[in-house]
């Protein structure tokens, strides 16, 4: 009687545990999808050539890119930390980058009669900003204040992916999104509403001097391998020079344990026998 009472016990111990779990499966899969996480999706790992430890810049990307800076980006944003001459015989010769910089009109002074005055730039000026301030940044902008690109990809998680995501991820906003005038729809972008306007809203904007295709994705990719080489100018040379300390650092180990095995192999490999003195 006892082990039928305790058989029937446990079948609806059994029963009310499986009647649970299909409640709460129930229950979970009825659950309302909830669509309020605002931040946006990451990025994709882009494979840029710059990202392996065993390679440089693209120069001749880096020099595209240039390109695209000056005659597009360079509209709205500054990059304050740049000079002419970090470009000089790096990017473009000397001479190429002297004609660029005297085609600004720099304010200096003051003059030998207290006055401000404008001249041609030269090597050792830095990039000229589109606006005298940061408000008048904000009043022609919408209120939105472009940043300075100077160490952006290095400023952003990712940056380089970021930035080359963000370029080419405006769309139309879907259905049910309200964008007001001086917004746009970037699915990359915190909120999905972005107030700079497609840059790269078609082809052919840059004539390539080598006549490599300016596609969107082609000036994407050279703008974003100019922003990386103006963060890290020295990014070649530090990893050149780290790549050699890694290999001093191997050819040292090897070195040092072999001396290690060759001195004390043979304390190690030592058999001490203990006799018994005769008397």
């Amino acid at each position: 009687m006892a082990f039928v009472a305790k058989r029937v016990f446990s079948r609806s111990i059994t029963g009310a545990t499986a009647l649970g779990g299909a409640a709460a499966l129930v229950n979970f899969t009825s659950a309302p999808a909830r669509c309020d996480d605002k931040d946006p999706p990451h990025a994709p790992r882009y494979p840029f050539w710059v990202k392996s430890i065993f390679h440089a810049h693209e120069i001749p990307s880096v020099r595209r890119g240039y390109e695209v800076y000056r005659q597009v980006c360079a509209t709205c944003h500054s990059m304050k930390q740049l000079h002419f001459r970090h470009l000089s015989n790096f990017v473009l010769p000397e001479k190429r980058m002297k004609e660029i910089a005297a085609s600004y009109d720099v304010v200096d002074g003051p003059n030998d009669e207290g006055e401000m005055f404008t001249r041609p730039g030269i090597l050792v000026d830095a990039f000229p900003s589109p606006y005298p301030n940061e408000e008048a940044a904000r009043y022609a902008n919408g209120g939105a204040n472009p940043p300075d690109l100077s160490v952006y990809t290095t400023a952003k998680h990712e940056g380089i992916d970021y930035i080359f995501a963000l370029l080419l991820g405006y769309r139309d906003p879907p259905a049910g999104i309200e964008v007001r005038d001086g917004l746009y729809y970037n699915v990359y972008f915190p909120g999905g509403l972005i107030g700079m306007p497609n840059p790269l809203h078609s082809d052919g904007l840059v004539d390539y001097e080598d006549g490599t295709p300016c596609t969107k994705s082609q000036m994407a990719k050279d703008v974003v391998n100019f922003l990386c080489w103006a963060a890290e100018p020295a990014h070649d040379e530090r990893k050149l020079i780290g790549l050699k300390a890694l290999s001093a650092c191997a050819v040292g180990t090897f070195i040092v344990g072999f001396w290690y095995r060759s001195m004390w192999i043979g304390f190690k490999t030592r058999r001490i026998d203990f006799t018994k003195a005769v008397m």
